[in-house]
């Protein structure tokens, strides 16, 4: 039989999240939240391992040269600004500097229900298989924070816990913010041949489903084309083989519960989708030559 497993917290409701970081202030509206993150805020934790929540967020972050943030696999440090869209279910985890300062907000996309068009497909930088990072320098952080400042002006002012005004504020900065991503995208595309928007799309998609999907096979059936295009693919871009990205994927994730939680490695093994916690132990050696016991041990040290 299966043991229990202790995951990666998971934060259904915004107050449950706020509640975790030690904020003492909770919204009225379950739907919205808005908070300033200010120098030297001690209301706030410093530190949160990695978590998943059931909400969307958007931050916007400046003076953050110690900050330490790692989303899905990637871990960003040495930074000045940076602006963050990330959608529901996605790993994230931070260590802010002292004098980081910014806005952060909180949302469930039923706050846009009186917004007929599709959320998701109006701004697709909210994607749901990857949390979009944004790099940025003081000046763009400066060009951005007066319209934040908008929607948080409305936020405190607010008579009643709806907050009306400042979510059609809102709705309106996302409609701003999207300018500035589907600029950064066609930059960006420009530069991408279709070998390498191929292998992003893998990425992604990789993300999503490297629990339950294991070979070349199932990713180049999901992406309509060949197993063997797609390795090829996948070698001439990235200089690694599919199957070594997957593996690799497997590995974060393993590492993850290994260093961040208190799951025994049966817990571990099967949360992995592993069909027994000797496989996942032959798995994780042969791959890291520690042992998933070993690894734990070194990761404490």
């Amino acid at each position: 039989m299966k043991k229990e497993t202790l995951e990666i917290p998971f934060y259904g409701e915004i107050n449950d999240f706020l509640a975790s970081v030690s904020l003492h202030n909770r919204t009225q509206n379950p739907l919205f939240y808005c908070l300033r993150l200010k120098p030297n805020d001690d209301t706030i934790q410093y530190y949160k391992p990695l978590f998943k929540k059931n909400f969307y967020f958007i931050s916007l972050i400046t003076n953050s040269e110690n900050t330490k943030i790692i989303y899905d696999t990637t871990k960003e440090e040495q930074l000045d600004s940076f602006l963050v869209f990330q959608s529901p279910n996605q790993i994230y985890s931070f260590h802010r500097d002292n004098n980081a300062q910014g806005y952060l907000i909180y949302f469930k996309k039923e706050l846009f229900d009186f917004y007929k068009p599709h959320f998701d497909k109006e701004f697709p930088f909210f994607d749901i298989l990857k949390t979009n990072f944004f790099k940025i320098d003081s000046n763009k952080f400066k060009e951005f924070a007066p319209h934040f400042e908008y929607v948080f002006e409305a936020y405190d002012k607010s008579p009643n816990q709806k907050h009306q005004l400042s979510i059609y504020r809102f709705l309106a900065l996302l409609f701003q913010l999207k300018e500035f991503t589907n600029a950064y995208d066609q930059w960006e595309t420009s530069f991408n041949t279709p070998q390498q928007l191929l292998y992003k799309n893998f990425m992604r998609l990789l993300n999503k489903f490297y629990i339950e999907k294991r070979t070349v096979e199932d990713y180049a059936l999901l992406l309509h084309v060949t197993a063997n295009h797609l390795s090829k693919t996948i070698k001439n871009v990235s200089g690694q083989n599919a199957l070594s990205l997957i593996n690799e994927r497997i590995l974060a994730e393993a590492k993850s519960l290994i260093h961040y939680t208190d799951n025994d490695m049966a817990q571990i093994a099967y949360q992995l989708n592993f069909s027994d916690p000797a496989n996942f132990g032959k798995f994780f050696k042969k791959h890291t030559l520690l042992s998933p016991l070993e690894y734990k041990k070194s990761s404490q040290s």
